[in-house]
């Protein structure tokens, strides 16, 4: 599995031949790319706020992973032609991997406005096996948090029946975790490798790493602290 952080929340997924883009927002300054440089198979969205789907008309004829009413909205207001929507526990079969959507604790409202809501916040864990109650040590598992607070869920459900062996936790603080809780959700995870991410974008969330590092250490986790510069890719394989 290799990922690709393009900054902010957006992340490439490469699992076998399948390509997944979650959450296109390409105006922070951690990316050079230009969306129409790629060419995913899927784009994953987690809420309909602006910094998470600015870019999602560039890949209007992607098929889109998202909750009901955030598809129905980007298929009307950015002509995305082929959705699915789909709601938190659920898992679908995309390609060589399968997409279960979590949990994340967050408002919601479409683009910049509020006055409507594009249904639950999640986040997604992508993995290339399908998740059961057996534990697969041969399968590797991605999860991305997306904009969330610290919640009991990740420790209680996604750490404990999903697995996850990496993941990307929101720090910037403001918005979401900061530092100190998305190290607390990191040792809850139980992960090999964290990344951070949502961070140093714009003002309210501008932090110093380091203070993302130093608080995984103090948790005793002895998860891997990888700090990606913008359109870094990892192969996951490597990393754990």
């Amino acid at each position: 599995m290799e990922l690709t952080w393009y900054g902010h929340s957006t992340w490439g997924v490469t699992v076998g031949e399948t390509d997944f883009l979650i959450d296109p927002f390409f105006d922070n300054p951690h990316t050079d790319t230009d969306p129409e440089e790629l060419d995913p198979d899927h784009v994953l969205l987690t809420h309909g706020h602006a910094d998470h789907i600015a870019h999602v008309g560039a890949f209007a004829d992607v098929h889109t992973v998202g909750t009901p009413e955030l598809t129905g909205y980007v298929a009307d207001e950015y002509g995305v032609e082929d959705t699915t929507g789909m709601n938190l526990g659920g898992t679908v079969e995309l390609g060589d991997a399968f997409v279960t959507m979590v949990r994340a604790d967050h408002t919601n409202g479409l683009d910049t406005g509020y006055e409507h809501s594009a249904g639950t916040p999640a986040g997604y864990v992508v993995s290339d096996t399908k998740p059961t109650q057996v534990a697969d040590e041969d399968s590797t598992t991605f999860y991305h948090a997306g904009d969330t607070s610290l919640q009991t869920e990740m420790r209680d459900v996604t750490a404990t029946f999903l697995e996850p062996d990496a993941a990307a936790v929101p720090v910037g603080d403001h918005f979401t975790m900061g530092p100190m809780q998305a190290a607390v959700a990191v040792d809850w995870l139980d992960v090999d490798v964290a990344f951070p991410m949502h961070y140093d974008t714009f003002p309210p969330i501008e932090v110093d790493i380091e203070d993302f590092e130093r608080e995984v250490a103090a948790t005793g986790s002895q998860a891997d602290v990888r700090v990606l510069d913008g359109d870094e890719t990892v192969d996951l394989s490597d990393a754990r």
